[in-house]
């Protein structure tokens, strides 16, 4: 299948290196998960809105991403409309199918800016209203790393955008995507 994704910002050498860090980093991860096995690249649904955010009678208006698979990660912002050099199309079986339905999906971007805005202030807030438009649906790249000794499997996450490693959340939504995708016994 074609996909629409943004363009990586950590290669797959330079994830190597994270996955693999030097010194006391590298012989704490080795001891604990094992060595490092393997590196591979996964792309993740998200889909693009331009939200409109009114408060006190200002209005401001910003493209954010949402994920389409459960729409619990964390959110992208963009200055603009991601083209052209910032975006690839490629060919990949390592992507995830969007799951979340649209409007499922927008009552959970609209509630989680809503909790921004009030980690913000709430006594800063008088009648706010926030709405979003759909605009498109692209991909985020990430590089998982596989770790392991005696049959115990680690996995790591790197988001290739951010150039930081995820957390549990992420660990989970893959984890899950892996065993639902690997051939029955």
């Amino acid at each position: 299948m074609q996909i629409y994704s943004l363009k990586p910002n950590v290669t797959h050498e330079q994830a190597v290196a994270l996955l693999a860090a030097q010194g006391a980093t590298r012989l704490l991860r080795t001891l604990t998960a094992g060595p490092l096995r393997s590196v591979a690249d996964l792309y993740v649904p998200f889909r693009l809105y331009r939200a409109h955010i009114s408060n006190r009678g200002r209005r401001d208006e910003s493209l954010v991403a949402i994920d389409s698979i459960a729409g619990t990660l964390d959110l992208f912002r963009f200055d603009h409309l991601p083209s052209g050099e910032e975006t690839i199309s490629l060919q990949t079986r390592n992507h995830l199918a969007a799951q979340l339905p649209e409007d499922l999906a927008r009552e959970r971007l609209v509630a989680k800016l809503r909790r921004v805005a009030y980690q913000r202030g709430f006594f800063r807030l008088r009648d706010l209203a926030i709405t979003a438009e759909p605009v498109s649906e692209l991909y985020i790249p990430y590089w998982l790393g596989f770790r392991g000794s005696k049959g115990r499997a680690r996995l790591a996450v790197i988001d290739a955008v951010r150039r930081r490693f995820e957390g549990a959340k992420m660990r989970h939504l893959v984890e899950s995507w892996l065993l639902s995708n690997s051939p029955s016994r």
